[in-house]
């Protein structure tokens, strides 16, 4: 990622430049059997995924728009194109991406970041993989890191039809079933028995084309013993059009395994959100989550983890900022169902020029998850006085033998912090830049340097005003 300091030095250019659609292959706009049948065939899919998808669309169908978060109005599905490929196949060496595509990502610092830091590297663009590798002393280990495509029809087919939509099910909500019917792209991460990958895997994603959807699908598996940190990237520029994406994650983590899943988003505010992430996790096992969310117009994000085995834990670590004309509806949902099981859920949000942002947190301990221990922490940030911040705790416990807490906070700038930077030499702007990148410390320090560097930039730009 490109390393900037300084406030004036940080520009939106470098997310929201775009390149010329013409040369892409794109389906019709709306979304009919017969439109998710030509992705199907586009994508050589077996039959079994074909039927999986037409099943979904029509249980896309039958099922409501979600009422209770923010308004999605401006989301109109027979507007949106749920498939663009770019003009070019997935290449495993980068100089054999084609130049516009290679120049977006050399922009955004992907190869730079894979150089320094990385184990393996896969970049999406629109709804296709453009380029996808990993080390090669990473693979001699056995880890398998390569695109959805690839695994569902090559020698992990079976290990991806057990566990494809298992977590995430087309029958949970709407958006789900829209993934199931038109998902494209995304990654496949299998980590076998005892083996610790010590660097990061990434997966990038840019939506570039106006009016489109993103439907990547990622899927991890992290075998018994074994410890992974992946890492997501999203990133899009700015159309007077809606775009969505509406991809899902899900996490199988193995008995005394330990899986991190970062993410920092930096969408576009034309952009509606609504994506799922699911994390599964077996006896001794942990699940990190660290989440840094930015942009978009429209969010519902609320990675759920459930904590099936005894002794299993589960940590979220979260940031939101919401700007002017943005609505982001994002938090943490976790299942008790082991013995001994432990949650901890502590999330940061920032609200500046009207932007609202809301909190919602779902606890669920079951009867027989006796001695498990959950706590949710929430901490809001309003930067003036026209902005909103709502927290929405949920809390379903079944047994006595269970300690759970909650606490929230919200607060506002000091003038008095403001003026001592100022007494030392800063400008108003960067002290209260400054004092809202210590607030989001706990997810910078969370992340590797260059990411975390990369995440007090879009900080910078959301207090400039300057993000979408």
């Amino acid at each position: 990622m490109k390393e900037k300091t300084y406030v004036d030095d940080i520009d939106r250019n470098i997310y929201d430049f775009k390149n010329d659609d013409k040369d892409t292959y794109k389906l019709n706009a709306g979304l009919t059997p017969e439109i998710v049948e030509k992705l199907s065939k586009e994508k050589n899919d077996p039959a079994w995924m074909q039927n999986f998808r037409l099943e979904s669309l029509q249980i896309y169908n039958n099922m409501k728009v979600p009422d209770w978060g923010p308004s999605i109005e401006g989301l109109n599905m027979d507007n949106i194109v749920t498939y663009v490929r770019p003009n070019t196949n997935m290449k495993a060496k980068w100089s054999e991406v084609p130049e516009d595509i290679k120049d977006t990502f050399e922009k955004l610092g992907i190869p730079q970041a894979e150089r320094k830091s990385l184990a393996g590297v896969g970049a999406q663009y629109d709804s296709e993989l453009v380029y996808h590798n990993v080390r090669q002393e990473v693979a001699e280990m056995g880890v398998v890191y390569t695109d959805m495509e690839s695994a569902l029809k090559g020698e992990y087919a079976d290990m991806v039809r057990t566990h494809f939509m298992k977590l995430v099910k087309p029958t949970d909500h709407k958006f789900a079933a829209l993934h199931g019917a038109v998902w494209s792209g995304g990654s496949f991460v299998y980590v076998p028995k005892g083996v610790s990958v010590e660097i990061p895997l990434q997966s990038y994603f840019r939506l570039n084309a106006p009016g489109a959807g993103q439907f990547e699908h990622t899927l991890i598996i992290v075998d018994e013993g074994a410890d992974l940190h992946f890492i997501e990237g999203c990133s899009a520029p700015k159309y007077n059009v809606a775009n969505l994406h509406a991809g899902c994650v899900e996490l199988f983590v193995g008995k005394n395994a330990k899986l991190r899943y970062s993410t920092i988003e930096n969408w576009s505010k034309n952009m509606y959100n609504l994506n799922t992430k699911r994390a599964i996790v077996e006896e001794g096992g942990t699940i990190e989550w660290v989440s840094g969310s930015f942009g978009s117009h429209v969010s519902y994000l609320y990675p759920m983890s459930i904590l099936k085995g005894d002794n299993s834990k589960m940590e979220f670590t979260g940031i939101t900022f919401a700007g002017k004309g943005q609505n982001l509806d994002t938090g943490a949902k976790v299942v008790h169902t082991g013995k001994n099981t432990s949650s901890y859920i502590n999330t940061k949000s920032i609200s500046k020029d009207g932007g609202i942002s809301t909190f919602r947190s779902s606890v669920i301990v079951n009867s027989k998850a006796e001695n498990s221990k959950a706590s949710v922490s929430c901490q809001s940030l309003m930067l003036d006085s026209i902005s909103r911040s709502d927290t929405i705790p949920a809390m379903d416990i079944k047994t006595s033998k269970a300690d759970v807490g909650h606490e929230a906070q919200i607060g506002s700038i000091s003038d008095e912090a403001v003026f001592y930077l100022m007494s030392r030499g800063m400008t108003e702007e960067d002290a209260r830049a400054c004092i809202v990148s210590g607030f989001a410390d706990n997810v910078s320090k969370e992340l590797p340097l260059e990411y975390a560097i990369e995440m007090n930039n879009l900080i910078r730009l959301e207090m400039k005003g300057s993000i979408g």
